[in-house]
């Protein structure tokens, strides 16, 4: 799907991806694109039922650590592939 910004910036998603979505976004930039990742109301809540009981034994601030460790080793190795000139 390709979408165009109004000329004040704006994306306006379609209503079929909204209902499946929601209304709610995170905007992530990385080195080579801008992503959209879809937001619960309660992100807790999305991760349990994505993954079931798998970290019913851990920590919300556990959890949150090792998201953010795995998010800077993705962008440091995405860097380093760029900065090495593999670029696609």
């Amino acid at each position: 799907m390709s979408k165009s910004t109004d000329e004040r910036g704006r994306i306006y998603l379609p209503k079929d991806v909204r209902e499946r979505f929601g209304d709610q976004y995170r905007i992530v930039e990385l080195p080579s694109h801008v992503a959209l990742f879809p937001v619960d109301e309660d992100p807790l809540d999305g991760l349990r039922a994505a993954v079931g009981d798998a970290f019913a034994e851990t920590e919300v601030d556990e959890l949150k650590g090792q998201a953010r460790e795995g998010i800077s080793r993705e962008v440091r190795a995405e860097a380093d592939d760029r900065a090495q000139g593999g670029e696609e």
